[in-house]
């Protein structure tokens, strides 16, 4: 029978001759993962007995690495702004750049809730739910209403609102960005994709291969959602809220340029952990 410290050992080995960028952090998560094992387990127990199937789960889960599946799309749940969440074919894996967007978000949501006005917030595109979820974990007066074109992705959204104590004040619709949206929102908000078509194959094999295509490609320059959401807001927007959307590393030029031409003004960004202008807030002038 494998002992923890073998099995751990013998992850890392694995990965990293494979390769694999964060060998040591995949290997644990995945060791801890299908053994239900901590990182204290092994500090303190490395000699513990694993049984047979859990060790033959880890290494199941360790081809499907060294194959270039996401570890969390293994894990089938991802850490995001302190919620546990759940991952499905259907929905964009949650990184922590977009954490940058509900930072950003934050000031804003808070100051009304503070002031007792009604928070109503618009999550366009909302995937696993995970920007919404993050504001209403934070602001317990705010509501929010996810869209997706995925009804999978919303089922997904749902289970994750749940999961995390704020399905009551979460509700989900399927639509094409505004397409099916009734009423307006104090703040509308979107990680939208924005990937120019021609650069999806440069992707790495863990994202243009595990996550959907649509959540990715946004169209021949990359802008085409940012146009979509410029042009339908102001109608579902109430008159002194706000919009913010995440961008790539390289839009904020061109994203500006957009929302100005449709009645707009930039009234906050916010960088990554990389040094990227990463989120970028509007309001209607």
């Amino acid at each position: 029978m494998t002992s923890l410290g073998f099995l751990h050992r013998e992850a890392r080995a694995g990965l990293a001759q494979a390769g694999i960028e964060n060998a040591a952090l995949d290997a644990r998560l995945i060791v801890e993962h299908f053994t239900n094992t901590t990182r204290t387990d092994a500090i303190a127990d490395p000699s513990r007995k694993v049984a047979a199937e859990d060790a033959m789960a880890v290494r199941d889960a360790l081809r499907r690495r060294i194959a270039h599946e996401p570890v969390h799309r293994i894990l089938g749940r991802r850490e995001f702004y302190g919620l546990d969440l759940r991952l499905s074919p259907e929905t964009l894996e949650p990184r922590p750049d977009t954490e940058t967007l509900v930072d950003l978000c934050l000031p804003f949501v808070r100051e009304r809730a503070a002031a007792g006005r009604r928070c109503r917030i618009l999550d366009l595109g909302t995937g696993t739910g995970a920007i919404a979820l993050a504001l209403l974990s934070q602001v317990r007066e705010a509501t929010a209403l996810g869209t997706d074109i995925s009804a999978e992705a919303l089922e997904t959204a749902l289970a994750n609102a749940d999961m995390n104590g704020v399905k009551h004040r979460f509700d989900v619709i399927v639509s094409n960005w505004f397409g099916a949206v009734r009423g307006r929102f104090s703040l509308i908000v979107s990680n939208p994709p924005y990937i120019p078509s021609r650069d999806i194959g440069k992707l790495a094999p863990e994202v243009r291969n595990q996550d959907p295509l649509k959540a990715l490609d946004g169209g021949m320059d990359g802008l085409d959602a940012y146009r979509s959401i410029a042009i339908g807001a102001k109608k579902h927007l109430d008159e002194d809220g706000r919009v913010a959307v995440e961008i790539g590393f390289d839009q904020r030029q061109d994203v500006e340029d957009i929302f100005e031409a449709a009645g707009y003004a930039l009234e906050g960004s916010a960088m990554d952990l990389g040094g990227n202008e990463r989120a970028l807030m509007f309001e209607a002038v």
